[in-house]
């Protein structure tokens, strides 16, 4: 348990929560320990109703460099997931709130499936994503190959799995799969700005427009209206919803309660 808080870090500030890959040592690669640890972070994030906000970064010149390929050459490659989460304790897990990946330093394979499993990405400008897989005659099992055609497009995401190139950072944000992009020792800096702002808004009507948003490239139109309604008239029943006109027409900031 001590261990794997110690290589994942998590900490508050105000509204915001910020979890940290901490095992520089070895390039933030995943095993249980980094898997262990998010997974766990993500946990108390989401079961804390005074957090409306959560920010993924690391510690050290690289993000997240995958799997320890280490525990795929010893044939232990489970090591690296949970069950709830998948690989890295986030690839496949249920989030109801909004994650920004601060992305220092490269973030290769499973450090931009990673990456790409969070809602928003603020890299830096000498950061590469990337899926390198098919070099190593292995395919990116854990959502990039569907997540970054998502992200980017289908041409352009073809060209970096079938080659296994890298993606540069300014490639990246053209393509829209990122948000912001600024030097390596602002990342963290900017990804807390960007939470901040998130963080004015009401933070139920957040999660509630994110449920709908994130199905926007599996459901159906249909489904997405229904939904779309389903959000609405959920919030009609919150306290909040009364505080956002009320707030407009007395002329001062909404003092949201996220109930």
């Amino acid at each position: 348990m001590a261990a794997e808080e110690e290589k994942v870090l998590y900490e508050k500030r105000g509204k915001i929560a910020i979890i940290t890959l901490n095992r520089p040592e070895a390039r933030n690669a995943v095993n249980g320990q980094i898997s262990g640890g998010i997974e766990r972070g993500i946990d108390a994030y989401e079961s804390d109703p005074d957090v409306w906000c959560a920010i993924l970064a690391a510690n050290g010149p690289v993000f997240c460099a995958g799997a320890d390929l280490k525990l795929i050459a010893a044939g232990k490659s489970g090591e690296s997931g949970t069950e709830k989460g998948g690989f890295g304790g986030i690839v496949r897990r249920e989030r109801t709130k909004p994650l920004i990946a601060a992305v220092t330093g490269s973030a290769l394979a499973g450090g931009t499936e990673i990456a790409l499993s969070c809602d928003l990405i603020v890299c830096s400008t000498e950061t590469n994503f990337g899926l390198p897989e098919t070099k190593r005659s292995l395919a990116a099992a854990a959502g990039g190959l569907f997540r970054l055609p998502r992200a980017i497009g289908m041409t352009p995401a073809l060209e970096c799995i079938m080659t296994g190139d890298p993606l540069p950072a300014e490639r990246a944000y053209q393509l829209g799969m990122v948000n912001y992009m600024v030097p390596n020792d602002q990342v963290l800096d900017e990804a807390i700005k960007l939470a901040e702002r998130i963080c004015t808004a009401a933070p139920l009507a957040v999660q509630a427009s994110r449920k709908v948003a994130i199905r926007a490239f599996t459901d159906t139109d249909d489904e997405l209206w229904s939904a779309s309604s389903q959000a609405f008239v959920g919030l009609r029943q919150t306290e909040d919803f009364a505080e956002g006109p009320r707030a407009f027409v007395e002329k001062r900031p909404p003092e949201w309660k996220g109930k």
